[in-house]
């Protein structure tokens, strides 16, 4: 055991993936369990009405909190924006939030500006809702309403399995709120179990274990799943990983992609996949050292690792899987341990 970390397991690496594996599990427990108290919340806030969609977040729950954004606009066509909470607790800013709903997405449920800014949207008038993996945290106890994610506890300091069951629970609350019973996620369990065992991961982490600097692509639902995997490559094995938006990649930063700068570009099946057809052209043209994640349809001849079709709202869930386990394998080949990255704990201090 890593006495400065007691979730450290005595096998490098073997919390994270003995979590990556259990998403299958949680997803399953989530579709089982989560439905009646998600209609509950969703029956409330359609009975408040809201115009406006805010969410406050950070870290993890800050990308998980970016696809719940592309779903409120997507599917429910309702204007969504992502808060800054020093707003309100570093300049005691005090905003009109009269007909907003505040969503706070948290997996520990205690981080202090995180609270703060939920109690001071309270007082403004909002209607307030936690998502949390932490029933007891005291940001649940501070919001009106509260969604528990039941991911059950997660031992390693990167966060995966709570990730993508905040990711199904913010789903699972939109399509409630539609008037939807959920039969979309009908097959999403044995896609997630094939996600976990997806070719190509041990391939590609080779290839790159020696690279300093990685681009990481998406557009639409996939952009927050680049995010994301950007985090976990950071945190685990300490590159330079920089995510874009496919649009935002074309404005610029493409021209520092070269045949020695790896792109991992998320490329699902839908609109979105269409929209990243002229970036993968682009980056072609550009001899970059490229690999897709995602559809079939829209692999070339470079390395890709696919994973199951799914409803193109819920791709996220299953294409962030082989990017975690993309993350753990390359921190273990650069003989680091992705259970305790240095430097950094379950839970974000600020204020």
């Amino acid at each position: 055991m890593n006495d400065e970390n007691p979730n450290a397991a005595a096998v490098p690496g073997s919390l994270m993936a003995a979590e990556v594996a259990e998403q299958p599990a949680v997803f399953d427990r989530i579709l089982t369990q989560s439905p009646t108290d998600v209609a509950a919340v969703a029956a409330r806030i359609a009975d408040a009405s809201p115009r406006f969609v805010v969410i406050a977040a950070r870290g993890t729950s800050d990308h998980a909190a970016l696809y719940f954004k592309y779903l409120v606009e997507i599917v429910l066509g309702l204007p969504c924006g992502l808060a800054s909470p020093s707003t309100t607790t570093a300049y005691a800013a005090q905003p009109n939030l009269s007909d907003v709903l505040w969503v706070a997405v948290s997996q520990s449920g205690g981080s202090p500006d995180l609270l703060e800014s939920t109690r001071a949207a309270g007082r403004a008038g909002a209607p307030t809702l936690a998502v949390t993996n932490n029933a007891e945290s005291p940001l649940a106890a501070a919001a009106e309403l509260h969604l528990d994610v039941r991911a059950g506890a997660e031992k390693a300091v990167a966060a995966t399995k709570t990730y993508t069951a905040t990711l199904l629970t913010l789903w699972l609350l939109v399509d409630a709120w539609r008037g939807g019973r959920a039969e979309a996620a009908a097959d999403l369990v044995e896609a997630a179990e094939a996600a976990v065992v997806a070719p190509g991961v041990d391939l590609v982490a080779g290839h790159y274990r020696f690279v300093d600097k990685i681009v990481l692509t998406g557009r639409g639902y996939a952009y927050p799943t680049a995010r994301e995997a950007a985090l976990k490559l950071m945190e685990t094995s300490y590159l330079a990983a920089h995510a874009f938006s496919g649009a935002d990649l074309l404005h610029g930063p493409l021209a520092m992609v070269d045949n020695e700068r790896p792109v991992l570009a998320v490329v699902p099946h839908g609109v979105a996949g269409l929209a990243m057809e002229p970036v993968l052209a682009r980056l072609r043209d550009r001899a970059a050292d490229l690999t897709i994640i995602g559809d079939r349809e829209h692999a070339g001849q470079e390395p890709a690792i696919l994973v199951p079709c799914v409803a193109e709202e819920l791709s996220p869930l299953l294409e962030i899987i082989p990017l975690q386990r993309l993350a753990h394998a390359m921190a273990i080949a650069r003989n680091q341990d992705p259970d305790a990255p240095r430097g950094l704990s379950k839970v974000t201090r600020t204020t």
